[in-house]
């Protein structure tokens, strides 16, 4: 029976891996530090493949430094930076874009022209959310207007949660959770469902979520 439990949370400066015992005393802890990419001024982005060898390397550390078997481990579990969009190939798991970071305004235009045209209260009562950039949604219009992306059946989007799942299960497991999905502006909090009218307000209904 196990013993260990690992708490992966990966934030927005840093990915850390922490090591639990089966009293939640916690052991031990493994940090690794990201680099955040400012291309221009309002944008703010992050490597998916310096997230995912991060994440790699503070578990891997942890494993390594205290001799883990696989059957000693009861579970892990992923925190995360909640609204920062991922974008990767279905099949070869390889990111097609860096993340884009909660921070990033970008899509500040495009969420004002959804306030003139009077959304922001359908969206809010919906999701319980502001109608900002800092939400997931127009980060995912804007990564499919602005990529050359022909056959959606073959890439993913996420949040980062979603895309650490997705790796870690070797592309078996495409998951998320209402606490992840509730922050993308496209998520009914009623009936905690993806929701068609939202779907369609940010032309997102012929993507794969989740």
């Amino acid at each position: 029976m196990g013993n260990f439990f690992i708490t992966i949370d990966q934030g927005t400066t840093s990915s850390r891996a922490i090591l639990y015992d089966n009293r939640i005393n916690k052991v031990d802890i493994s940090q690794v530090e990201l680099t955040q990419y400012y291309p221009k001024e309002g944008l703010v982005e992050h490597d998916l493949e310096e997230i995912w060898n991060s994440v790699v390397f503070c578990v891997r550390e942890l494993i390594e430094k205290h001799s883990l078997k696989p059957e000693e481990i009861v579970s892990i579990g992923i925190t995360n930076q909640r609204e920062t969009v991922a974008l990767w190939d279905k099949k070869t798991q390889k990111p097609l874009a860096k993340a884009i970071v909660w921070q990033d305004r970008r899509t500040a235009e495009f969420c004002k022209k959804l306030k003139e045209d009077g959304l922001e209260e359908v969206i809010k009562e919906k999701t319980g959310l502001l109608l900002d950039p800092y939400f997931s949604a127009s980060k995912m219009k804007w990564l499919k207007d602005n990529l050359n992306l022909k056959n959606k059946s073959d890439y993913l989007f996420g949040t980062i949660d979603t895309f650490l799942i997705y790796k870690l299960s070797g592309g078996k497991n495409f998951f998320t959770d209402a606490s992840n999905a509730s922050r993308t502006s496209l998520f009914n909090i009623q009936n905690c469902k993806y929701d068609e009218d939202l779907l369609k307000i940010f032309d997102l209904e012929d993507i794969q979520l989740p």
